[in-house]
This record gives structure tokens, sequence and C-alpha cells, in this order.
């Protein structure tokens, strides 16, 4: 395996757990809020999937540098990867909330939204801050949603409250998350 890769591997590994973790530590501030608003979540949400769109995002250029390049295949699909590591690492750290065995799910439907938003950036040119803003806030409106189906089952007002504050606590973090893929770049140069 190319050291490129494992860096890549490793990178992606490390905000998988970034994300995972610190959810737990803005959670206080974050049902603040909620329960001011009298919704479940979406908060926290989207600040652990930020660090899934900031590896994604590192996948995504080297992808972008090495497209023509016979140097070994570039990685695919890192966000529902990224979002299965986070599914089982929850499952094995019990940290299931109310979700329970299905909380899997509530990680892997993200990872799928990021890579959508990646590949639709393919297509359209994208730069670094709307990549990271749409993939964000998308990935956290659709963890929302599977948390609704799953869990919650709210409906009317109150769902379109809890997916508009999703939408825009994603697309606030996803700008952080693209503040912070521009210092990384400039500190270490991956991005």
């Amino acid at each position: 395996m190319r050291q490129s890769r494992l860096s890549k591997l490793n990178f992606m590994a490390l905000c998988c757990v970034l994300g995972l973790f610190t959810k737990k530590l803005i959670n206080p501030l974050a049902n603040v809020i909620t329960e001011a608003l009298h919704i479940p979540g979406g908060i926290s949400t989207g600040f652990s999937i930020m660090f899934l769109v900031v590896a994604a995002e590192v996948v995504w250029l080297d992808r972008q540098r090495n497209q023509y390049s016979e140097s070994g295949k570039p990685l695919k699909y890192s966000g529902t990867i990224m979002g299965a590591v986070q599914g089982f690492l929850a499952l094995c750290l019990g940290r299931v909330g109310s979700m329970g065995i299905l909380a899997p799910l509530g990680y892997i439907v993200p990872g799928m939204a990021i890579d959508l938003i990646y590949g639709l950036a393919d297509h359209f040119k994208l730069d670094r801050t709307e990549r990271m803003v749409f993939a964000n806030a998308l990935a956290a409106v659709l963890a929302s949603v599977t948390a609704n189906v799953i869990v919650f089952r709210l409906w009317g007002p109150v769902l379109f409250l809890y997916l508009c504050v999703s939408a825009f606590s994603g697309a606030l973090y996803g700008f952080l998350g693209s503040v912070v893929a521009g210092k990384l770049r400039k500190a270490v140069g991956i991005l």
C-alpha cells in the first residue's frame, strides 16, 4: 500500500474518532438551544459530521490530483466508509443513544450524503467552501431525517423546525470545516 494512501486512511480514521467524541463535548450546549426550541436535537450532529466532511475533502482533492495517474486507485465512497466506521464504533462503545441497534444507520446515511455532494462536485465547479457547506448541511439534514424515522416521529411545524435547525447548523459547521481545511492546507499541506 502506498504511503500517501495509508496516510489518507489514517486521517480518515482520526476524523471518525474525533467526530464521535466531540459530539459528546458540545451536547450540553446544544441541548440548551434545542430544549428552548422544543426539538430533539440536530445541532451536535452537524458538528460531528464536520470532521467527516474535512476528511472527505482531503480524499476528494487527492482523487482529483491523481485522477489520471496510474500510481494506485484513488479512494472512493469515503463518506460512506467513515459513516460505517463511526456506526460500528458507536455500537462497540455503547454510544447508540435512542436509536439502539439501528444507530449505524444514523451514521451511514450522512456518509452517503457526503459522497453524493462530492460526486456532484466532480461535475459542477464548486469551490472548497461550497462543497463543504453543502455536504455538511445535507448530511446533517439526512441524519435528522433518519433519527426522525427511527425514533422521534415528528411531523408538521416541529419537524420543519427540526430540519431547519439541522440544515442551518450543518451549513455553519461546514463553513467552519472549510476554515479548518484552509488552516490544514497552510500548516501541513495536505489539502
